[in-house]
């Protein structure tokens, strides 16, 4: 199968003994700038797709078609593994397979389901979590979509910060007995949650986002933490520097003063000129 390899690496991630920090990749040039500095795994998030893809907030605006066509973007593009944020998989538990299929198909080389209601409820200004048993079949319905074996399917829970740690570890237990791959978690403020969690559990785990006490590599693989999201800057940077030469440029700015452009050769390396160079005069007769 044409993306194998990337989700046996992501395997390979969650079966050893390290944590490892991810790149945040939302499109075709920050995932080949990410696989360029040597990061060992791509993670696309809610957050930025929604950005990348429509520029409005994380408001689950984004349809399932828009996320998986912007993966298969970013797998033709770099052979960077990338796991996809599928938020609540866009709607029920069937929606939940529908999607696993399509993210499949698109070439993510692992995804994470969550147990957040989504989108947000009439009235409701505060996050809110589905029952167990809902989330419990979004799971298996996740599982039941899977058509590659080695594609990584990770249950997430933000109930940490929405109810309880609690009820955190209660969902978990629940979820790592449907087979998933790994377990997601957001909202854990301190070693004594992760530790909890930890003794609970046995599968992988997965952190999205942490406070400072838990930002030490070492102590999280010991802890079975395989991932630890550093967030999303890369997007953020991104959008500042754009401001800044759009607004540089209104007010006067000679394109040749503009400062902070990348210099031609990492133009290049991204755009991968030397390749098509290459093809080109393979395939066109054109001279080197």
């Amino acid at each position: 199968m044409a993306f194998r390899s990337r989700r046996e690496k992501l395997r390979l991630i969650l079966s050893g003994g390290t944590c490892v920090h991810p790149g945040s990749v939302y499109d075709a040039i920050s995932i080949r700038i990410a696989e360029d500095l040597g990061f060992p795994l791509g993670m696309f998030g809610g957050s930025v797709a929604s950005l990348a893809v429509l520029g409005d907030p994380d408001v689950t605006l984004i349809t399932l078609t828009e996320l998986a066509e912007q993966m298969r973007r970013m797998s033709r593009a770099a052979a960077l593994p990338v796991l996809v944020d599928a938020d609540h998989g866009y709607g029920n538990a069937l929606n939940v397979r529908r999607t696993v299929q399509e993210l499949e198909t698109a070439g993510a080389a692992g995804l994470t389901i969550e147990d957040t209601l989504l989108p947000a409820a009439f009235g409701e200004a505060k996050a809110q979590l589905i029952s167990l048993e809902e989330g419990v079949g979004k799971m298996k319905a996740a599982l039941d979509g899977r058509g590659d074996p080695t594609l990584v399917i990770m249950g997430r829970t933000g109930a940490a910060s929405i109810t309880s740690i609690e009820d955190a570890i209660r969902r978990a237990k629940a979820y790592e007995a449907t087979g998933v791959d790994a377990l997601f978690f957001t909202g854990i403020k301190s070693r004594a949650e992760l530790e909890a969690i930890v003794a609970a559990t046995r599968l992988p785990i997965v952190l999205g986002g942490a406070p400072d006490e838990l930002n030490a590599v070492d102590y999280l693989a010991s802890q079975r933490v395989r991932i630890a999201l550093q967030g999303h800057a890369p997007i953020a940077a991104a959008t500042q520097a754009v401001y800044d030469v759009q607004k540089a440029l209104r007010e006067g700015t000679a394109p040749k003063a503009l400062r902070g452009l990348p210099s031609a050769e990492l133009t290049h390396r991204v755009l991968r000129e030397a390749e098509v160079k290459a093809r080109s005069a393979d395939v066109l007769g054109l001279k080197r």
